[in-house]
C-alpha cells in the first residue's frame, strides 16, 4: 500500500529544491492535474463516433471521386462442417485436418482447399473500407499537424529552445496546449477501442486504391520518406534530445525523472533510426522499380493474396500433371522394356526347341 505514495515522491519527478506544494502557487486554469486525463475517454467515444459518420458519408463520395472500386468476389459454397472448422479453428488447415475435413464432407482435397481460399477473401475488407480508414487518418493527421503547427510557431520557445527551460518548472499551461494533447490522446484511445476490426493501412495508401492515382501515391510516397528522414533522424536529436539532456542542465542538476524522460527518448531515437533503415531500403528498390510493399507494414490481405494463392493452386495442379506425365513415361518405358525381354526370351526357347526337335530327328 505504500509503493503508490512512494511512487509519487517529488524527489523522483522535480527538480531539487522544488516540491509538489510549490506547484501549486500557480491557478488551477494555469497547470496540469492528474484528473485531467480523465477527460480523454469522453473525447475518444467522441472520436469513434465521428469516424463512423465520416466513414458511412463523406468517405464514399471521395472515394467514388478518385476511381476507386471494390473487386468481385465470389462467394463459398454452403458447407456447415467445413463453415464450423474456418470459424471455430483455423483457417488454414493443415495436411492432416484436409484429409479428416474430405472425409468428413466428401469432396477432394482440392475442393477442399478451394472453398477456404474463397472463404478467406470473403473475410478480406474491401477496397472502399480501406479507403475510408485510411483517409480518417489522413484528414486527423493532417488537421493535428496544422493545429499543432499554428499554436506553437508564435511561441519564443519553438524557436530558442532554452526558453523551455525558463522559469521551470513554474510554468504556466496554455489552454490551446492543453487540449491540443487532450485531442491527441483522445485520438488514440479511439484507435485504441478500434484496434480489433481496424485495418492496418497508412495514411498515404488512399492514392494507391483509385485508379489513375499510381504517380500521386509515389510522389506521396518521396515526400513521406524526405519528411521521415529530416524530422527523425536530424532535428528530433539535434533539438528535442539536445534540449532535453544538455540545455535543461543550465537551469537545474539532475534527477531521477530527468534520466527516467531521457531513457524513454532515447528509445524512440533507437526506434526512428530502426525505421529509418527501413525506409531507406525501400527508397533504394523504388528507384530501382522494384518496390512493391511497405517494409514496415503487414502484408496486404487484399486481391493480390487472392492471387497469389490461385497461383500456387494452379502451379500444385501444374506440379500433379507434370508428375503424372513423368509417372507415365517412366511406366511406359519399363512396359516397353519388359515387352521386349518377353519377346527375346519366346524367341530364344523357340529356336532352342526346333533345334533340340532337329538334333533328336537327325
Amino acid at each position: 500500500m505504500d509503493l503508490l505514495p512512494d511512487l509519487w515522491r517529488q524527489e523522483y519527478w522535480l527538480p531539487p529544491g522544488v516540491t509538489w506544494e510549490d506547484l501549486e502557487r500557480l491557478p488551477d486554469s494555469e497547470r496540469p492535474r492528474p484528473k485531467d486525463l480523465l477527460i480523454a475517454l469522453p473525447l475518444a467515444l467522441g472520436f469513434v463516433a465521428v469516424r463512423c459518420v465520416f466513414e458511412r458519408f463523406l468517405a464514399p463520395p471521395i472515394a467514388r471521386s478518385l476511381g476507386v472500386k471494390n473487386r468481385f468476389q465470389s462467394t463459398a459454397a454452403p458447407s456447415p462442417q467445413l463453415e464450423s472448422f474456418y470459424t471455430h479453428r483455423s483457417k488454414q488447415p493443415t495436411q492432416s485436418e484436409l484429409a479428416n475435413l474430405m472425409v468428413l464432407c466428401g469432396k477432394t482435397q482440392r475442393q477442399v482447399e478451394s472453398w477456404f481460399r474463397v472463404r478467406r477473401n470473403q473475410d478480406r475488407p474491401s477496397q472502399t473500407k480501406k479507403f475510408a480508414e485510411a483517409a480518417w487518418r489522413f484528414f486527423f493527421y493532417l488537421s493535428a499537424f496544422i493545429a499543432g503547427l499554428t499554436s506553437l510557431i508564435n511561441r519564443p520557445w519553438f524557436w530558442d529552445q532554452r526558453e523551455c527551460w525558463r522559469n521551470y518548472p513554474f510554468q504556466p499551461l496554455e489552454r490551446a496546449h492543453f487540449w491540443y494533447y487532450m485531442l491527441e490522446l483522445g485520438f488514440y484511445g479511439s484507435l485504441l477501442l478500434r484496434i480489433s476490426v481496424d485495418v492496418k493501412r497508412k495514411s498515404a495508401k488512399m492514392f494507391n486504391y483509385g485508379a489513375g492515382w499510381r504517380k500521386t501515391c509515389d510522389s506521396l510516397f518521396v515526400v513521406f520518406a524526405v519528411v521521415f528522414l529530416v524530422t527523425r533522424l536530424v532535428i528530433f536529436p539535434s533539438r528535442i534530445i539536445h534540449t532535453t539532456l544538455l540545455l535543461s542542465m543550465e537551469v537545474f542538476e539532475p534527477f531521477a525523472g530527468y534520466y527516467f524522460f531521457n531513457v524513454l527518448l532515447m528509445v524512440l531515437q533507437a526506434l526512428h533510426v530502426f525505421w529509418a533503415g527501413l525506409i531507406i531500403r525501400m527508397v533504394c528498390k523504388f528507384f530501382k522499380g522494384k518496390l512493391e510493399k511497405d517494409e514496415r507494414s503487414d502484408e496486404e490481405s487484399d486481391a493480390e493474396a487472392e492471387e497469389e494463392d490461385k497461383a500456387k493452386e494452379e502451379k500444385m495442379d501444374q506440379g500433379g500433371d507434370c508428375y503424372w506425365e513423368k509417372s507415365k513415361e517412366t511406366l511406359n518405358s519399363k512396359l516397353s522394356v519388359l515387352t521386349n525381354s518377353c519377346v527375346l526370351t519366346n524367341l530364344t526357347y523357340h529356336r532352342s526347341s526346333v533345334a533340340n526337335r532337329e538334333h533328336k530327328a537327325q
